[in-house]
């Protein structure tokens, strides 16, 4: 791999940050960008000044929506450092898309350490407050200028970003989610464990409804028999029942969550029966009526852990946890957010440090 060109966008002015961040409206001085070629390879690794993109109107991306993406988090710490979550695993599900959409994998080492060197020329636009952080997006997209249904022979890696907050409005105070069955979001053995546009597209008229609701998100069915409980369009589930904590298993419709992962090794740590099963939605209802529901959270790299104090389903509503943060969720969002900002060891290897000079030019 070729070294890293600078071309970067110098400050001359402190950083200032708004008090409210909100979610993806900001976004940092200087990107990194790579490209790729049939010929070539992966070529031509740049950090350079944020800028608009100009693409020729028959790019193949714009029309068959070839495009991958990612979503992690860089961290100020408690002793003042920089560090992020466990990034490798996020571009080796990053490869794992690229395989299903026919797409160019990238060297999973050399991403991580570019990402450290953006991240390091960025630091000063990482949030210091309790619940903030520095918004990763890897992206990766076809760009040949053809029209026809074929993969693109060239492409192009991009890592934007972006200060933030919560994810939702709410914060850290628990949502409501609706359950519809009008639309689905993925099929097994399509694209749903691939973090790829169409199926946030997919998503968009269910997360409407829920809206109009009342609702912040939807948890969506599975798309053969409408019968098992999957994901929300921007976490994973999980539920503690009275004897277990259960949370739908890979199925081939299911993004595999990087927290959802980190979650569950923090779960079986903890002692409970963490199982990854098929949950049924008629299971879920029934076991509320009988008090054996106890709690409803889901995990995320955006919300990280979100209590749910209410599921909304037809003409039902099931309300947990009196409508308060779960005590399960409250303690795994300590745990995570801890081991994420250096509060707390971290006796997994989860984190990475940010320092200067990684990547030798």
């Amino acid at each position: 791999m070729e070294n890293i060109q600078y071309n970067v966008f110098e400050r001359t002015e402190p950083v200032v940050l708004p008090e409210q961040l909100g979610f993806g409206k900001y976004f940092t001085d200087n990107v990194f960008v790579m490209d790729y070629s049939a010929e070539k390879g992966w070529y031509n690794p740049r950090i350079t000044a944020l800028n608009s993109l100009q693409m020729h109107p028959a790019t193949s991306v714009l029309h068959y929506g070839q495009t991958i993406f990612e979503g992690l988090k860089a961290y100020y710490t408690a002793n003042g450092e920089f560090q992020l979550f466990r990034p490798e695993e996020n571009f080796i599900r990053l490869n794992n898309s690229a395989k299903r959409l026919c797409m160019p994998e990238v060297d999973v080492d050399f991403c991580v350490e570019a990402l450290k060197e953006l991240v390091w020329i960025e630091r000063d636009w990482i949030p210091r407050g309790e619940s903030d952080s520095l918004y990763v997006r890897p992206f990766m997209f076809g760009t040949d200028p053809f029209l026809g249904v074929k993969p693109s022979d060239t492409y192009t890696l991009i890592l934007l970003l972006s200060p933030v907050g919560a994810y939702y409005p709410e914060g850290f105070k628990p949502v409501k989610i609706l359950i519809q069955d009008e639309y689905v979001r993925t099929v097994r053995k399509g694209l749903g464990e691939c973090k790829t546009a169409g199926n946030y597209a997919a998503s968009m008229a269910g997360a409407e409804i829920a809206h109009k609701a009342g609702c912040t998100q939807t948890l969506w069915l599975d798309a053969v028999e409408l019968k098992y409980i999957e994901e929300v369009g921007t976490m994973n589930i999980f539920v503690q029942f009275k004897d277990e904590v259960a949370t739908p298993m890979l199925s081939g419709g299911i993004l595999p969550g990087i927290t959802r992962k980190s979650t569950i090794q923090i779960l079986k740590d903890w002692g409970f029966n963490m199982n990854e099963r098929l949950i049924s939605l008629e299971e879920l209802l029934n076991r509320y009526e009988k008090g054996e529901v106890l709690e409803i959270f889901g995990t995320g790299t955006a919300a990280i852990i979100s209590s749910v104090c209410e599921l909304k389903y037809k003409d039902r509503s099931l309300v947990f946890c009196n409508r308060e943060v779960g005590k399960l969720a409250e303690r795994l969002f300590k745990e995570l957010t801890g081991i994420q900002k250096g509060v707390i060891e971290d006796r997994y290897g989860w984190t990475a440090k940010v320092e200067a000079q990684t990547i030798t030019t």
